[in-house]
């Protein structure tokens, strides 16, 4: 009995010791503590987030985080992932943040994760073979087939529309399963297509349609980091003021996005 007790209280004395480990693993401790921070991206969408040509991970997203990273006083150890599962992924705790143009528009995203301050603003277009001749208005796309990925708001939007999906891993199969006549359409983010056209002239394809209206992309946390998120946000905000944010948005896009 005796051995059994002093089993217990050793291992009660164990738990007791582990328990403020796993807390000072925060997010937040990570930052006061200028420790490294990870970061879940695609790596494969262009101009935010991509390899260029000497290989190196680069883009308006990334760009943004290790200048927000170098702020803060941390490093930043990127975590390239398919979209359809990044999510998924801070959800699970496989990375900290995520820094892929995420806007976080349906109810379901916000109950579950919060954003920083917006670092970039953009709206959806919609691309298709320049021969296409079923289009006049962005409704036509109903019954035409949507290559896009299951969990972003572009495929939220093609459904809404009432396109058929054809599940992709990003914007780039989408656009070469288009070229291939395996997909009619796509919905994505307009500076990307944009950026995609003025690259490939010969492409193929053309804009039909851009939507009005802008959402704003941040820096996404899983909820319950509230000040982490706030010190991140102040970052971003700081990097507005002082114009590393217009001088990324015109070495990527020849403009400033930070503003709406």
């Amino acid at each position: 009995m005796f051995k059994k007790i002093a089993l217990l209280a050793t291992s009660v004395l164990a738990f007791s010791v582990a328990t403020p480990a796993i807390a000072a693993d925060s997010l937040l401790d990570r930052i006061n503590n200028k420790g490294t921070i990870t970061v879940g991206t695609e790596g494969t969408y262009a101009p935010f987030t991509y390899h260029d040509g000497s290989g190196k991970l680069t883009g308006y997203d990334v760009e943004v985080t290790r200048a927000v990273a170098e702020k803060l006083g941390v490093k930043v150890e990127f975590k390239e992932t398919a979209w359809d599962s990044m999510l998924a992924g801070l959800k699970a705790g496989r990375f900290d943040l995520v820094a892929n143009q995420v806007a976080l528009t349906t109810p379901e995203r916000q109950a579950t994760f919060d954003k920083s301050s917006v670092y970039s603003w953009s709206g959806a277009m919609l691309l298709a073979r320049a021969d296409e001749t079923r289009i006049s208005k962005v409704e036509d796309v109903k019954g035409l087939r949507a290559g896009q990925t299951l969990s972003s708001n572009y495929g939220e939007l093609a459904q809404k529309y009432e396109a058929k999906i054809v599940p992709v891993d990003g914007m780039a199969q989408a656009l070469k399963l288009i070229q291939n006549k395996q997909a009619d359409v796509t919905f994505n983010d307009s500076l990307a297509l944009l950026d995609y056209l003025k690259k490939n002239p010969e492409s193929g394809l053309k804009s039909f349609w851009e939507a009005s209206d802008k959402v704003g992309a941040g820096l996404i946390a899983n909820k319950g980091n509230d000040e982490a998120l706030a010190k991140i946000s102040q970052a971003i905000d700081d990097l507005r003021a002082d114009g590393t944010l217009k001088k990324l948005g015109e070495q990527f896009f020849g403009k400033d996005i930070s503003v709406k």
